[in-house]
């Protein structure tokens, strides 16, 4: 992979929701092999698609590409990145439009695309008949076509311009891939400018890639069929090829497509699988996390441990001055959740108490900001976060429904008993743990520092005087507190929520599971 200019790799893409993981893989490896070979990474917003394109779109893009720290060195500034320092802007197709008529003008002067007229019903008409009839449609220019003819009816009418497909075998010279021959009759006259006078993705993409000076394009294989198109484009118009690499497909284990719209048949109100950056944003991933997963999806940097595993946990920094096409495979690539999560739940669990409680708020800040706030002090927050770290896989997880910190994100009487719990650590038993429940709480009411070591001192000595295991004093006050049989510590879990809450919670088991002394 030699080339004599500066290398630009870019991302551009389409502003019709947030971004799938496929586009910020895409993003990464683009950003990657920038960095590594010493280039420039750029962002494009190919927001030509009217109806689909909204502000809203772009802005959660740029926010997503943001937050995953994926900085772009030129495109729209946002977030103190981008900005046009070659004059190549702007990045927005949108407000390229005249480019895009003026390649499209040279094109038709040279006879090499034509306006063309059929409405969708005659095109519609046009395919069926193929199709009844060698079963495939391939548009070209009608027999007896004038062009002097159709170039003044184009001054009066709606139309598109098609391009002229060469009636040539392309060879596209990929970089992952290898040699991929395409046979002179693979595609027909594409439309290359519209009605409405955008461009199609093919013409923009060539003449900005162009006008950009980009010279190594990564994007995924859905798109090696695009390619002899763009290379025909450039060689038109007289443009530089430049060097294609196409990444391999993002699968979900079983084969089938990444997307909430392949979903089987999901319920009203049923929770989409997690798709776009915002989706595993909003679940509790970390952007450190999700780029380590992502650049393992095709990539591996060919480095052993001493065990002879394969290197998996790295940061963007060893990926920016390690990243190869070499190394990219050709075969999809499959998004194993299960090992996202465990590479998430390992890199929680690898913080220090502080850094799992910063990065917790600052995901409840967004998502869930109410659950800080009842956790009151911030030293009942900081035992939250001892006791969280190693538990929570994701961020996410210690306030989720059955999560192992929502008992301390509740009201007192915000959470259900479980019932199994009751019958098997509150009822059973002689003396039953119900029954000793008063007593204990008397002693957590007088004790003098209510902090986890004293405690779990007093449940121990209490149980030592009643003439019980300490699991059975331990187990009913748990389950008194947070509902179930399990929870961090038991010393944690009372200075989570506090000597108030504690107490308020016992008196509410009491009251509805009933009570002894």
């Amino acid at each position: 992979m030699t080339n004599s200019r500066p290398v630009i790799t870019r991302f551009a893409p389409s502003p019709t929701g947030h971004l799938h993981v496929g586009g910020a893989r895409t993003a990464l490896f683009n950003w990657a092999l920038a960095r590594r070979l010493g280039g420039r990474f750029l962002l494009r917003i190919e927001d030509t698609d009217v109806l689909r394109s909204s502000d809203a779109a772009v802005a959660g893009i740029l926010e997503d590409l943001a937050w995953l720290g994926i900085d772009w060195d030129e495109g729209p500034e946002h977030a103190g990145r981008g900005g046009d320092p070659r004059g190549v802007g702007p990045f927005f197709q949108s407000q390229r439009l005249t480019l895009y008529r003026e390649a499209s003008d040279r094109l038709v002067a040279e006879d090499l695309a034509y306006p063309a007229f059929e409405a969708p019903e005659e095109l519609d008409a046009l395919r069926r008949s193929a199709r009844a009839e060698t079963g495939a449609f391939r548009y070209r220019r009608p027999a007896g076509w004038d062009r002097g003819a159709a170039l003044a009816r184009a001054a009066r009418e709606p139309h598109v311009i098609r391009f002229r497909w060469p009636q040539q075998a392309i060879t596209v010279r990929d970089e992952i891939l290898g040699e991929v021959a395409f046979p002179a009759d693979f595609v027909d006259d594409f439309v290359i400018l519209k009605r409405d006078g955008f461009p199609t993705y093919h013409l923009g993409v060539v003449v900005d890639d162009e006008g950009m000076g980009v010279t190594h394009v990564l994007r995924g294989q859905e798109h090696l069929g695009n390619t002899p198109r763009h290379i025909a484009l450039q060689r038109a118009l007289g443009y530089r090829v430049p060097v294609y690499a196409h990444l391999p497909l993002i699968q979900n284990p079983d084969g089938s497509k990444m997307s909430k719209r392949d979903a089987d048949s999901p319920e009203p109100g049923a929770e989409l699988p997690a798709i776009t950056v915002e989706d595993f944003r909003r679940a509790g991933y970390t952007p450190a996390v999700l780029l380590n997963f992502l650049a393992l999806l095709g990539w591996s940097s060919g480095e052993k441990l001493p065990d002879s595993r394969d290197l998996e946990r790295f940061d963007t920094r060893y990926l920016a001055s390690h990243f190869a096409l070499e190394r990219v495979g050709r075969g999809n690539a499959k998004f194993d959740r299960a090992k996202l999560l465990a590479f998430s739940h390992e890199a929680l669990a690898g913080l220090s108490d502080d850094e799992w409680l910063a990065q917790w708020q600052g995901w409840c800040e967004r998502y869930a900001p109410e659950a800080p706030a009842r956790l009151g002090d911030p030293a009942r927050a900081q035992v939250f976060g001892a006791a969280l770290r190693s538990r929570a896989r994701t961020l996410a997880e210690p306030s989720a429904p059955g999560g192992p910190g929502r008992f301390a994100l509740v009201a007192d009487a915000g959470f259900a008993y479980d019932a199994k719990a009751v019958e098997k650590l509150l009822l059973k038993g002689d003396p039953s743990g119900l029954s000793l429940l008063s007593a204990v709480a008397e002693r957590l009411a007088a004790l003098p520092d209510f902090a986890p070591d004293a405690i779990e001192a007093l449940v121990a000595a209490f149980a030592t005087e009643r003439g019980v295991k300490l699991g059975v004093v331990a187990q009913a006050l748990r389950t008194a507190v947070t509902g179930a049989g399990a929870s961090p510590p038991l010393g944690q879990t009372l200075v989570i929520l506090g000597r108030a809450s504690t107490l308020a919670r016992i008196a509410r088991c009491l009251r509805e599971c009933g009570g002894g002394a």
